[in-house]
């Protein structure tokens, strides 16, 4: 990769990393919900009223927005709600890696490789690490949401491997103008008019702030770029870059909320980050290796 577009590709984990403790601070003012119909409501309009739809069927645009605004930022941000710390969200919801390989396997029919189990194992335990903290920035509720958001990611890029679009930018303004309305009436059918009268009278420029980053740089300039890189270079030298998102999301968590960052948060870290990169590369690692060698050994 050009060192320019190397920098950008880690601006953009930067961008996402810190964007969970940029939710978090949204979430002092605002709902869970209404925070992110408002994202989704800036990232569809006034966009979509000059870009034109990505010729893809209906159901899989309709399908994308409602998994990706509702079942993972949704549910995100009501996990970071119940208790979970911005820099843990931002590690927990790396499983949907492993969730999209499970469902990978079930719809596409792709058989497991070892590295895929062994990455899984060594990620579960680093999970089971993130269980057993008890400094006040794990909850079991805010994990079981994030883990529930990861799983919804999972299902959002199988939405969008099917659909197979080249219009990425036109498909994700499109999509987010079908998550607004449902969260809206889910914020309203759980806490009636009590979330919209606390916005009203509350919002104070943090949250505008938020809001305003989670629209821009985060997901239309983040993804469009990212997306672009991803046309551009192969995916296997552009996706291992964004092992580097939980990273950046502990380290905002720490620069912004001063999260302690005891052993066993390292020890998660390391183990959540070191099974993603088996499950995901080893198998690819391996081979190259194997490959290497044999052609590096005399013939026989």
């Amino acid at each position: 990769m050009r060192p320019l577009h190397v920098i950008l590709a880690v601006l953009i984990t930067a961008i996402w990393g810190v964007n969970f403790s940029v939710i978090k601070l949204g979430l002092t003012t605002v709902d869970p919900f209404i925070l992110a119909g408002i994202r989704f409501s800036l990232c569809a309009l006034p966009a979509i009223f000059f870009i034109r739809k990505p010729n893809v069927p209906w159901r899989y645009i309709i399908g994308y927005g409602l998994v990706f605004g509702i079942g993972l930022w949704g549910i995100v941000n009501l996990g970071i709600k119940a208790g979970l710390s911005a820099g843990i969200a931002s590690l927990v919801l790396q499983f949907s890696a492993f969730f999209s390989i499970l469902l990978g396997g079930w719809v596409f029919k792709e058989a497991l490789t070892r590295f895929q189990v062994l990455g899984m194992l060594i990620a579960l335990g680093g999970l089971l690490c993130i269980i057993l903290i008890s400094d006040g920035s794990v909850s079991l509720p805010g994990v079981l949401l994030v883990l529930l958001g990861a799983v919804s990611w999972s299902i959002a890029n199988i939405i969008n491997k099917k659909a197979s679009t080249k219009e990425v930018f036109a498909f994700l303004v499109w999509s987010s103008a079908f998550a607004p309305i449902p969260l809206f009436a889910l914020d309203y059918a759980i806490n009636g008019s009590a979330g919209y009268t606390t916005f009203v009278s509350q919002v104070d420029t943090t949250a505008v702030l938020s809001i305003l980053f989670q629209v821009y740089p985060n997901t239309l300039f983040a993804y469009w770029i990212w997306n672009s890189l991803l046309k551009t270079y192969p995916v296997s030298t552009v996706a291992p870059l964004s092992l580097l998102v939980p990273i950046f999301g502990m380290l905002g968590s720490v620069l912004i909320f001063h999260e302690s960052v005891p052993a066993s948060k390292v020890l998660a870290v390391v183990l959540i980050v070191l099974g993603l990169a088996v499950g995901l590369y080893g198998q690819r690692i391996f081979n190259a290796i194997r490959t290497k060698y044999r052609a590096a050994s005399p013939a026989q």
